[in-house]
């Protein structure tokens, strides 16, 4: 009995080493997960669609937010904080001849990366090479819709009015149209891209035009940090004791974002990155992908009801697309891409509008516009994490078919999300819907709700109309 209870200690104990050696903590960063490390984590339970080989592309919408980016100002500044601290702290503890042992030596001589600089929060260049392979396998992958020489009005390229957004919509565009034109060695293609401004852009900067949004977030960002705490309270006790220093939980908040930053950006995972157990890492990255359910995804309908105007830009686009066939116009004399690149902002309302990534009956829930429960903490498994919902990079895509007439639907649409089809709730549970379908369960319940009333708080309601299809 003793040899049996030895036995299975030893399976545990080994099995837990296992599984911390599989552990990639690149594919746990929330939303500051680079495009590479978790584009191709897909749910194996899912079968994608036989597309029958008579149905052929027509139209491709894409959303896509921008690429790895360096931190902003501000965050650079809070690095520099750190490091300044924690100098404070080994002074301290040299000046008291408390052992610094057990605190990794990296750290005690640590200087931010970014000490120094002036500006912050532009494409990488891994975000650059992210954008430019991206737009060269979309190519590849619909060889039908490319097919026609570049005009502007045939392949739109839009994007926000922030340049690591335009900085990706050039990097994709100049993959995608690589070989293509006749400029310079690698015969490159110049191609337009087109921006609103700030103040009127609805389509890819909604939530910057709403003030309802942008009240809502103002007075939820304190109660988010509010469920933040224990997290960081836990954690933070447990590194003290680990590392017998006076770590503070501002100190362990920013240790967490510089492993992000470190792991995306400079490929270091074994410094701040490794301060952190695998365990404790799972619990960071659900307390940022709460952040990210409430503030933007499913936490309150009002976070994906103000991007109806982009859901509609996108039937649109498939309805003109459409119509163009009927008509018999002449090939590239029509639109056949859509390509919009903006922000996490924009990508994670979108996927809500469309119903991705929701837990057993949520889209009942939604339909009727019941609120949702929170992700689940670890260890219990979610399918809301940020790191899948929009990494960067991350990107939906909307493929129109047009099938022959003697098939169920003359018209279908498949959504695929960062490269891989993916169920759609509101099609059964497939990624291959009828267009009038897809149309009048997945876009049709969100239209009763306009942009206007919304967002302008002061606006007289009763002069507002439902937007329409």
């Amino acid at each position: 009995m003793a040899m049996a209870a030895i036995l299975l200690l030893f399976l545990t104990l080994f099995s837990n080493s296992k599984a911390d050696q599989d552990f990639d903590i690149r594919q746990h960063l929330s939303t500051v997960t680079r495009y590479g490390a978790v584009k191709d984590i897909v749910d194996s339970s899912f079968p994608s669609s036989d597309i029958p080989d008579a149905c052929t592309p027509l139209h491709l919408n894409l959303v896509a937010r921008h690429g790895t980016r360096s931190p902003t100002k501000k965050r650079m500044r809070e690095l520099e904080k750190l490091a300044s601290h924690i100098r404070e702290l080994v002074k301290e503890a040299n000046y008291n001849n408390v052992s610094l042992q057990k605190v990794p030596a990296w750290l005690q001589q640590w200087e931010s990366p970014w000490k120094g600089k002036l500006k912050g929060g532009q494409l990488d260049r891994k975000g650059e090479e992210e954008l430019y392979q991206l737009g060269i396998r979309v190519r590849e992958r619909f060889p039908d819709i490319f097919n026609e020489e570049y005009h502007p009005d045939v392949y739109p390229i839009r994007t926000t009015h922030v340049p690591r957004a335009s900085t990706s919509a050039v990097a994709f565009g100049m993959g995608l149209f690589s070989g293509k034109g006749s400029l310079g060695p690698g015969f490159h293609q110049a191609f337009a891209v087109t921006t609103e401004s700030r103040a009127s852009d609805i389509i890819l900067r909604f939530f910057d035009s709403c003030q309802t949004y942008k009240d809502y977030r103002k007075n939820h960002e304190l109660a988010v940090n509010k469920m933040k705490e224990p997290i960081l309270v836990e954690i933070t006790s447990a590194l003290v004791k680990r590392y017998e220093f006076k770590f503070t939980i501002h100190d362990i908040s920013s240790l967490w974002f510089l492993c992000k930053q470190e792991s995306s950006l400079l490929d270091i995972t074994d410094q701040a990155c490794s301060l952190f157990s695998p365990t404790e890492v799972a619990l960071l990255e659900w307390m940022d992908d709460l952040e990210v359910f409430i503030l933007k995804g499913y936490g309150n309908a009002l976070n994906y009801r103000i991007g109806v105007p982009l859901l509609k830009d996108v039937v649109q686009s498939m309805d003109q697309a459409i119509k163009a066939k009927e008509d018999n116009h002449a090939p590239g004399s029509y639109e056949k891409a859509r390509l919009r690149f903006a922000h996490a902002e924009t990508v994670v309302p979108f996927s809500c509008l469309l119903g991705l990534f929701l837990e057993g009956s949520d889209f009942e829930r939604i339909q009727k516009e019941e609120p949702l429960n929170l992700p689940p903490k670890p260890p219990q498994n979610r399918k809301w994490r940020g790191s899948i919902v929009a990494p960067f990079a991350g990107n939906n895509m909307l493929v129109l078919y047009s099938c022959p007439a003697n098939f169920s639907s003359k018209y279908a649409v498949q959504v695929i999300h960062n490269e891989h089809p993916i169920p759609i709730p509101g099609c059964d549970g497939t990624d291959f819907c009828p267009f009038e379908v897809f149309k009048e369960r997945i876009v049709r319940p969100h239209l009763k709700h306009d942009y206007n009333t919304l967002c302008n708080v002061n606006l007289d309601h009763s002069k507002q109309k439902p937007e329409t299809m």
